[in-house]
């Protein structure tokens, strides 16, 4: 059966608190490959290195793992609805604050700031559209990764008309449209209530004592330096103007939303989760190789079509990271990210040290080595990433028509 459309499931019949939620993440997630097309324009407007525009990602993602052991802490105490706007509230100052710098330090500082509203605002954002969504967490998911596909894809769509004029101007515009989300989710999503249980900041930390929920934040550390190596290293690579990178980057977050929502949960269907993640993983390792070995075309190309590999596997991700252990949703998830976030910190400042040190290529086979370590991590693993309660298997149990969790 069609993910997107079955019955009460279907992520197109939600309450309008799950809209307003789920549209705020969406320009959350712009704000991740916002920068992309513009990364050039910002080293030439500020005359920094490419290593050192390359902070702009370390500082926001090294802020947001460690603020992933707040957030739980957070929420349980003021509620889900007020971190949401807690979170949206620093966005929106220190994106509007990123567009007044005159220092690449200045700016790698605000978007720390950001970093740590958005890790306020992604965490919870999740916890409330699963909580508040019709149809399941199944129908919660997608919807969830829906919301990350199209921001990553309009983000640098948006960065590159904003920044042909000046690279000031998308921090602005992000700042312009979180302050319409924080007006919509205040309007619109009904406080949500509170745990029974207090959160502490290390909660999320004993929930990693899981070994299946251990072993998917590991398994997704080596993933996530193979996604940012792409995502922050390539635009370098590409050298393109922002228009023309932009576009890559816009064709490229589409194949990461049809994969994540669409492709992803029939390949689980029919194959399992975890053939699914590991046959994912070595395409993508195999990808990134010839994105840094082809030439200008092929590196398009691969670009591009690492979209589609990404998107499988971050949905399969988020669905080993919410269902593969007890703990609850919140504090999983908070777990999870805190580990994986490392990753996506290390990548942006890494790749073009390797560059430094070595060559332009040398980048890229550490991604798609990372990439297979990920996959050995998910074959070696694989009876602690399945559930206690399921089968290894492949099963074709549903949830209202959609397919919860199959391996």
């Amino acid at each position: 059966m069609d993910p997107l459309d079955a019955g009460a499931g279907s992520i197109l019949r939600q309450p309008k608190a799950v809209w307003a939620t789920a549209g705020a993440s969406v320009v959350a997630f712009m704000g991740i490959g916002l920068v992309d097309p513009i990364l050039p324009s910002i080293a030439q407007g500020l005359h920094a290195t490419p290593s050192q525009v390359s902070l702009l990602f370390t500082s926001y993602f090294l802020i947001t793992a460690v603020a992933m052991l707040l957030t739980g802490f957070v929420s349980s105490r003021i509620g889900g609805k007020r971190t949401l706007l807690l979170g949206l509230a620093f966005v929106v100052v220190f994106a509007g604050l990123a567009g007044t710098s005159d220092t690449v330090g200045q700016l790698v500082g605000f978007r720390a700031g950001w970093g740590l509203g958005n890790a306020l605002f992604v965490s919870t954002a999740l916890a409330v559209i699963v909580g508040a969504a019709a149809g399941g967490s199944a129908a919660a998911i997608l919807l969830y990764e829906s919301a990350l596909g199209l921001g990553m894809a309009c983000g640098p769509l948006l960065g590159a008309v904003l920044g042909n004029i000046s690279w000031r101007y998308p921090f602005f515009g992000t700042a312009t449209l979180m302050a319409i989300g924080f007006l919509c989710i205040t309007v619109f999503l009904k406080e949500q209530p509170k745990p029974a249980r207090k959160t502490s900041i290390l909660d999320p930390l004993k929930a990693l004592g899981h070994g299946g929920l251990a072993s998917a934040a590991v398994s997704a550390f080596f993933y996530n330096y193979t996604f940012f190596t792409v995502l922050a290293f390539t635009p370098f690579v590409l050298n393109m103007t922002p228009y023309r990178s932009g576009a890559v980057f816009f064709a490229w977050g589409v194949l990461l939303a049809v994969f994540s929502v669409v492709v992803a949960p029939r390949m689980q269907e029919r194959f399992g989760s975890l053939k699914v993640l590991g046959g994912s993983l070595v395409l993508l390792a195999a990808d990134v190789l010839v994105l840094g070995y082809g030439g200008h075309t092929a590196a398009i190309v691969c670009t591009i079509l690492s979209g589609a590999f990404i998107g499988v596997n971050n949905t399969v991700y988020t669905e080993l990271a919410l269902g593969v252990s007890d703990a609850p949703r919140p504090v999983a998830s908070a777990g999870y990210n805190f580990v994986r976030w490392f990753a996506a910190a290390a990548a942006p400042y890494f790749a073009p040290k390797i560059e430094e040190w070595t060559d332009i290529h040398v980048p890229f086979v550490v991604a798609a080595v990372t990439a297979l370590l990920g996959a050995v991590v998910v074959a070696v693993r694989r009876r602690s990433l399945v559930h206690e309660a399921e089968e290894l298997a492949p099963r074709h149990a549903t949830e209202d028509g959609v397919t919860v969790f199959a391996n």
